[in-house]
């Protein structure tokens, strides 16, 4: 692994202990010599996890549509700042620069981008590892909705599997470094009928 995206929210959230684990997660990739793939922005948590990993010495690269630039105050102290057309090119762009993926507290949008990456590994596009930094249980329900949807078969416990989950950044890095691909077939049932 060299390189580590990070989808987390534009905001700080409400808990000091979101802010504390983003620095501390943006230093631990900097002590480990790895490099932070990121939306680009100056602000909330994703500015904080690039300022943690910058002033530890880390490389950090940014991927932020233009008509964000202004919205999300585009970092102008990164490594690299990618300024592309769209929100697919952006996730296209990060998915293709990453060795792995996290998910720190955020809201829609980094759900979105973390479930989308999720999919592709369901469908066997990629088989790079993927966890959520779970800060003071903030993805208890996520984690719970995920076990539901393997009760109610909408989901395989071998997919379930694939999101591993640390409450702590040094842990989720060590669980990101041992992770084992798993050879994972088609999610679709054909011998049940609609």
């Amino acid at each position: 692994m060299k390189y580590i995206c990070v989808f987390c929210g534009s905001s700080m959230g409400v808990k000091p202990a979101y802010k504390q684990a983003a620095i501390a997660l943006g230093k631990a990739l900097a002590r480990r010599k790895l490099g932070l793939v990121y939306g680009g922005g100056n602000v909330g948590l994703m500015g904080t996890v690039a300022d943690g990993c910058l002033a530890a010495g880390g490389e950090v690269l940014g991927v932020i549509p233009d008509f964000l630039v202004a919205k999300e105050i585009a970092h102008t102290g990164l490594t690299q700042l990618h300024i592309v057309k769209s929100m697919h090119e952006r996730k296209t762009m990060m998915a293709q620069l990453s060795d792995a993926f996290v998910a720190l507290p955020g809201g829609y949008g980094t759900l979105e981008e973390f479930c989308e990456i999720l999919t592709w590994a369901q469908l066997g596009l990629h088989q790079k590892p993927f966890a959520l930094l779970n800060i003071k249980g903030y993805y208890d329900s996520l984690l719970k909705f995920f076990d539901q949807a393997v009760t109610e078969e909408f989901l395989r416990p071998i997919h379930r599997s694939l999101v591993l989950e640390a409450s702590e950044p040094e842990n989720l890095l060590d669980l990101l470094a041992n992770y084992q691909p798993q050879n994972v077939d088609k999610w679709i049932r054909k011998d049940v009928k609609p």
